[in-house]
């Protein structure tokens, strides 16, 4: 299954809609735009909340709390790295590896891989492919992959 995120540039608090390969909406996603830290809310096509992302304000380094319905799902924080950026994912038992500069990288859980990101880099404003393995995973891999990209916004 593949979702697409094309974000806009110029908007003054997030609030974008996740599409399928086929350009038909999936997800509105909704930013806070007075708030302590920054939140995103992930709501389906009938308008329910089925995501949330939060910004731990008091650490040190960037961390989001990712829920899912009413349940924690992990937590991403950036980790100290001097050459090229990392982060980890608690919680879920999911690993991230790839080339987060460049916006490609995969998320794994136990070995297999979960969903798999890449940036296109010649579209107007920000536009990343997410080709989720199970269709079961899709809403805890949309939820991981946004809170990554806030995480990428806020740390460097």
């Amino acid at each position: 299954m593949r979702l697409l995120i094309r974000e806009k540039i110029f908007t003054w608090a997030d609030k974008f809609t996740v599409t399928d390969e086929h350009g038909e909406a999936r997800y509105t996603v909704e930013g806070q735009f007075f708030s302590w830290g920054k939140k995103l809310r992930v709501y389906d096509l009938q308008g329910r909340e089925v995501a949330y992302i939060e910004q731990k304000v008091m650490s040190f380094l960037p961390r989001y709390c990712v829920y899912v319905g009413e349940h924690l799902i992990g937590e991403v924080t950036k980790e100290i790295s001097f050459f090229h950026p990392r982060y980890s994912v608690r919680g879920a038992g999911w690993d991230v590896e790839g080339e987060f500069w460049e916006h490609n990288y995969t998320v794994f859980k136990n070995g297999r891989p979960i969903v798999s990101i890449d940036k296109d880099w010649f579209a107007w404003g920000d536009c990343y492919t997410l080709d989720i393995a199970d269709p079961q995973d899709e809403i805890q891999a949309l939820a991981l992959v946004l809170a990554i990209d806030c995480a990428m916004e806020t740390g460097d």
